[in-house]
């Protein structure tokens, strides 16, 4: 986390000519978690790339507790959520981590409003963030909380960082289940990959696959973990994504290369999984010069 440090350290320094809020910041060691008596105005939680997540770390759970009891705003920042979770304080609360740690968070805390789809979420007492990167939002919100917008503009600018409100979603990529072990709905699914241009009813797929109707649903969805609708509006999208990025595809080109002639229908869907517009995602993340 040197680098939130940095960013704190960075608006402390503006916040020195504005209004003189200053962020001091600690780091505290495993092995000091225990014997910290004093009480804190908030608490992150950082994320960590060792796969650990953190079931044993009992007095550790009880020391978040007591903060968290004592009035310390309580933060997370990707996998360091399961911290939080184990100590008791996700249920019933609106959370976010990292997409690709969606299924592993529901499985472990059911009683979490997960919602990926957010890179922070601010829930008063509990603040969650997205990926490992997500410490810069996390850091932005601390300044706007604690020095105000005049800083947390003049810190943006400084870092060269983009202070406005990312999304998870305008992210996150398509990742379809493959490990499921149901042969038929695998092979359906290699097919459509190559084939997103053509007619994906779930009829037309269930004909393909040779199953009944109701058949179909129950093994699609139980082999995927979402309907063949939702599916395939996913798979069209996440094309669509890599064509904005390497092509200068006009929209509606598009739009047809992924199976959607009515390009309106197509920027509402598209606007609804990413939270962008398809040209403002262009612009934001295309690999050639959308200039030129």
């Amino acid at each position: 986390m040197l680098g939130l440090a940095d960013l704190l350290d960075a608006a402390n320094l503006i916040s020195r000519r504005h209004n003189g809020v200053i962020i001091d910041v600690h780091t505290i060691r495993p092995s000091a978690w225990a014997r910290s008596a004093s009480f804190h105005d908030a608490i992150i939680l950082p994320p960590n790339r060792s796969g650990a997540r953190g079931v044993e770390d009992v007095e550790l759970h009880a020391w978040i507790r007591r903060q968290h009891g004592a009035g310390a705003l309580t933060a997370s920042v990707c996998a360091g959520l399961f911290w939080l979770g184990h100590a008791g304080l996700l249920d019933s609360r609106p959370v976010t981590t990292h997409w690709g740690l969606e299924e592993e968070v529901r499985s472990t805390f059911p009683k979490a409003d997960l919602q990926p789809e957010h890179l922070l979420i601010d829930d008063n007492d509990i603040v969650t963030a997205g990926g490992m990167m997500a410490w810069v939002d996390l850091g932005l919100f601390f300044v706007e909380r604690w020095q105000g917008v005049d800083v947390l503009t003049a810190t943006a600018r400084h870092l060269l960082v983009d202070p406005g409100k990312r999304e998870q979603r305008n992210y996150r990529s398509f990742r379809p289940n493959l490990q499921h072990g149901d042969e038929t709905i695998l092979a359906l699914q290699l097919w459509m990959e190559g084939h997103v241009q053509d007619v994906l009813s779930a009829d037309a797929l269930s004909a393909r696959a040779r199953l009944s109707g109701r058949t179909f649903l129950r093994r699609f969805k139980a082999a995927t973990g979402t309907s063949p609708n939702a599916y395939v509006q996913a798979l069209r999208v996440e094309k669509a994504r890599g064509l904005l990025e390497r092509t200068r595809d006009p929209v509606s080109a598009v739009s047809w290369a992924v199976g959607y002639q009515d390009v309106s229908a197509f920027g509402r869907v598209f606007r609804s999984v990413t939270g962008l517009s398809a040209v403002d995602y262009r612009q934001r993340f295309s690999v050639l010069d959308v200039r030129t």
